[in-house]
């Protein structure tokens, strides 16, 4: 109990100043200390994959066991392995009754659409108000012939695939 008394002893936790010299550094650590290269400190080994449980010091200093968890394995990257995947994001096209360069989405060409009229709602309206005018003897045939009346069919020189439809109506 003499040492209590003298002030050699003290409370848990509380640290003490060494006597010795100063064991704080004048400047900062060099370029391959902080890489480490040449470092005379040893690195700490990985974790092992598995549970963990360990003696942790509770707040009344008396050991406590932590409740067990399950540590990751990290994954090792490889130099060899990587994985590059380009992709193309096409606009949407707008169809009219002209001509449109664009790149055909079956043979990924750039090409400008040919094109080819049929008859849609537009003609088959112009006849039937033709016939109601009175125009029976073959003129209400006419908007068949005219292709400002007709729907628009787009499709690709090379691969000859139907790209789109302009519809009139």
């Amino acid at each position: 109990m003499i040492a209590e008394s003298q002030g050699k002893m003290s409370a848990p936790g509380s640290y003490q100043a060494s006597a010795g010299p100063s064991s704080v550094p004048t400047a900062p650590p060099s370029y391959e200390e902080t890489v480490g290269v040449h470092s005379y400190f040893p690195t700490p080994p990985a974790p092992v994959p598995g549970p963990t449980t360990g003696l942790v010091t509770g707040p009344d200093g008396k050991g406590m066991n932590p409740p067990a968890y399950y540590t990751q394995p990290v994954p090792v990257p490889n130099a060899n392995a990587i994985a590059v995947q380009t992709v193309y994001v096409q606009q949407p096209v707008s169809f009219f009754d002209r001509p449109v360069q664009m790149c055909c989405p079956s043979c990924n060409k750039m090409i400008v659409t040919q094109l080819s009229y049929t008859a849609g709602a537009l003609t088959w309206l112009s006849c039937g108000s033709l016939c109601l005018l009175g125009c029976i003897a073959g003129c209400c045939f006419i908007p068949f012939c005219v292709d400002a009346l007709q729907d628009v069919d787009h499709y690709c020189p090379n691969c000859k695939a139907l790209l789109g439809t302009y519809k009139r109506l």
